[in-house]
């Protein structure tokens, strides 16, 4: 197995009903640690630049728009193959196709309003993290 770290963000819908502190108890308690973790708000151009591979799709805007409607906790997390374990710990995109005991399943509104975002590799993990942290902030 490979320790790993992956970005985890906790989305507006969960932090405005103050469930972050329950999602956190989920990822580790599925063993990833969190190795760095913020709470902040995004302006219109951090959603923006995050999200910009999906620039093309109809649900951009709605997308940047939910991003930027309350804050949102960003974490590194880090494990055993942290970027899969995260994705099984999140569940599936849809809530109603999560998986019982998952995050989405037990917190999420709707497929748009999910609760969480995940890494979807190693390689967007990396790309993620540095968008979202200075290195001095990754502290373990």
């Amino acid at each position: 197995m490979t320790t790993e770290r992956t970005l985890s963000i906790i989305k507006p819908d969960a932090t405005a009903r103050n469930v972050t502190g329950q999602i956190i108890a989920k990822l580790e308690g599925a063993g990833l640690r969190v190795v760095a973790q913020k709470r902040t708000r995004w302006s219109e151009e951090d959603a923006k630049t995050f999200y910009e591979v999906h620039k093309e799709r109809p649900f951009y805007g709605d997308l940047v728009a939910f991003m930027t409607s309350g804050p949102i906790v960003m974490q590194v997390l880090e494990g055993e193959n942290a970027v899969a374990k995260n994705r099984e710990v999140m569940g599936a995109t849809n809530p109603d196709d999560a998986a019982p005991g998952t995050i989405r399943a037990e917190f999420a509104e709707s497929i748009e309003r999910n609760s969480v975002h995940g890494s979807d590799s190693a390689e967007n993990a990396a790309n993620e993290i540095a968008l979202c942290f200075a290195p001095s902030e990754i502290v373990g």
